[in-house]
């Protein structure tokens, strides 16, 4: 099992039977029907999925007693590529989580995004069993940091380990997920990079020691409950020798990656997400 370094007392170290740690189940893809909610579905994000001609499956990452659902989007490429996990925002896994995956499989990395309300209570087993997102959303603040800690870690492993994957992993978060974004850089020393959409630093900052990948900050300048901490964590950062590199996009807002791609997304959030995306490439391309 790989030793990810976690900072005991923020972090503990999970050491689930080897035998257990991963196993994938692929679901149909005919299934991408049911799991929409029930009420406020994502219909742009659904029909950009239909639309998309990537391969799309269902895979169950399992540590311990946990199932992690995970919608995993793949290249269509001639070799094996590099992964980038999605974490999602703090609605959940919903049709634009899966969609902004499939958007970056069609970059050319294969894409997992986990369900981290995997399991969280008998009824309630991932992210659509909730009435709406709002639910969706208390719900994630109810969620213990050490078990999403230990989720991402099973993922890594599990993405990773993919026959088409070539080993190579980034970590990619939006809002909720952009902050789970950069405390995983914290405690998994073997990622390439961690991209975090606005999303804030751990506030101890003794944690930023374990950081071992490149951060780099996506945020929109009408953002300021965000961007206000973007100083700290710069100091911070330069002051445990690490390299953090953020880019404000200006007009866009919070959440202005799933804002573009809705009908009607106003100029200044599409322009974003269009440098965003370049910049992701730009990135990713320095290591994979």
């Amino acid at each position: 099992m790989t030793d990810f370094g976690l900072n005991s007392h923020e972090i503990p170290i999970f050491d689930p039977e080897p035998e257990s740690i991963i196993m994938k189940r692929i679901l149909p893809f005919a299934a991408f029907a049911l799991l929409a909610f029930s009420a406020g579905a994502q219909d742009f994000a659904i029909a950009q999925l239909e639309k998309s001609t990537r391969h799309h499956e269902w895979a169950e990452v399992k540590h311990g007693e946990r199932t992690v659902h995970c919608f995993v989007a793949y290249p269509e490429r001639p070799r094996n590529t590099p992964v980038v996990i999605v974490i999602h925002e703090n609605r959940g896994l919903t049709d634009w989580v899966r969609s902004m995956a499939d958007q970056l499989a069609g970059e050319g990395y294969l894409a997992i995004a986990p369900d981290f309300l995997s399991g969280f209570s008998p009824d309630r087993g991932k992210t659509t069993d909730f009435e709406n997102s709002d639910e969706a959303r208390n719900a994630i603040y109810e969620l213990d940091p050490a078990q999403v800690a230990a989720d991402l870690n099973r993922v890594y492993d599990y993405a990773a380990g993919l026959p088409s994957s070539n080993g190579k992993v980034a970590v990619i978060g939006f809002c909720w997920g952009g902050s789970q974004s950069f405390r995983m850089a914290t405690y998994n020393a073997e990622i390439g990079a961690a991209l975090v959409f606005y999303g804030t630093a751990p506030t101890d900052a003794a944690l930023l020691q374990g950081i071992s990948a490149p951060v780099y900050g996506f945020y929109g300048e009408n953002d300021q409950r965000v961007n206000a901490t973007i100083p700290t964590t710069a100091e911070a950062m330069a002051a445990a020798g690490k390299t953090y590199e953020s880019e404000i996009y200006a007009g866009a807002g919070h959440a202005y990656m799933r804002y573009a791609d809705e009908p009607g997304a106003n100029k200044a959030n599409r322009k974003a997400k269009k440098k965003s995306m370049k910049r992701i490439k730009k990135i990713m391309a320095a290591w994979m």
